[in-house]
């Protein structure tokens, strides 16, 4: 029996018995109250911005992908620490750190889907609320796992050996950012920040970001990236304003 094949059996009955709790959290986590949304339309606010990056980018890796025979066939892969695209710095999870105060959102009832195809995670870095229902996809014909490494969360490592099966998970506690890996294909990685609110985003092509229907206040914006770490800035939203809003990341 082959390497591959004793994997593909070892993490087909992981998907089966699941690990750290697996999908009984789901089922033990009562649903969330209903909140009614605190923001007024006529008074919200906005913030706009980009994420620069100060140097010369590291010149992307080819990763070896020869272990599955499928991903090596799903063409040339190389490594995604740093994106640089127009002078912009991509995949920076930008959100509200503070300034929120009691308030309390209600909680999206549709999933946010990660998906695992072309043996990459999809999206690399992305956000969700506390108690909204996250969807784990494998859309390629070989065996992913996903294993999701918190500290303030319960762990989970869920088996999916075929491709379309998914499985649901929820985070119950804010916690920015929990990283995912996959135990199957090493070069595979992604992380999520979990919050109570809506106000986070993803910076795009040329480093560009937008968080919108922001309440009138002053507020802590944490930008956050896998390799270069955090920086953090305070900013005044008034009635129906928006502000523009730039970090630069030095390497």
């Amino acid at each position: 029996m082959n390497t591959h094949l004793r994997l593909c059996l070892a993490f087909l009955l992981l998907g089966s018995i699941g690990c750290g709790g697996g999908n009984s959290e789901n089922a033990a986590t009562p649903p969330a109250a209903i909140v009614a949304d605190p923001v007024n339309p006529e008074t919200a606010g906005g913030l706009k911005g980009s994420i620069k990056l100060e140097g010369t980018p590291p010149a992307a890796q080819t990763i070896n992908r020869r272990s599955d025979p499928y991903c090596e066939q799903q063409g040339e892969a190389k490594t995604q620490n740093v994106i640089v695209s127009n002078g912009g710095l991509e995949n920076v999870f930008v959100y509200v750190k503070d300034g929120l105060g009691d308030m309390k959102f209600p909680v999206p009832t549709t999933a946010v889907v990660l998906d695992q195809k072309g043996c990459t995670y999809a999206p690399r870095v992305f956000g969700i609320q506390a108690g909204q229902p996250l969807e784990i996809l494998n859309s390629d014909e070989t065996l992913h796992n996903i294993h999701a490494l918190p500290k303030n969360n319960r762990e989970f490592n869920r088996g999916q050996a075929l491709k379309g099966l998914k499985s649901t998970q929820v985070f119950t506690t804010a916690e920015v950012m929990v990283p995912f890996k996959c135990d199957v294909h090493n070069w595979m990685n992604a992380w999520v920040g979990v919050l109570n609110h809506p106000f986070y985003t993803v910076s795009g092509s040329g480093g560009a970001f937008d968080i919108q229907r922001l309440p009138p206040g002053t507020y802590s914006i944490e930008a956050w990236h896998e390799k270069l770490g955090t920086q953090t800035q305070m900013v005044t939203i008034g009635p129906k304003e928006t502000k523009e809003l730039s970090f630069t990341f030095k390497l």
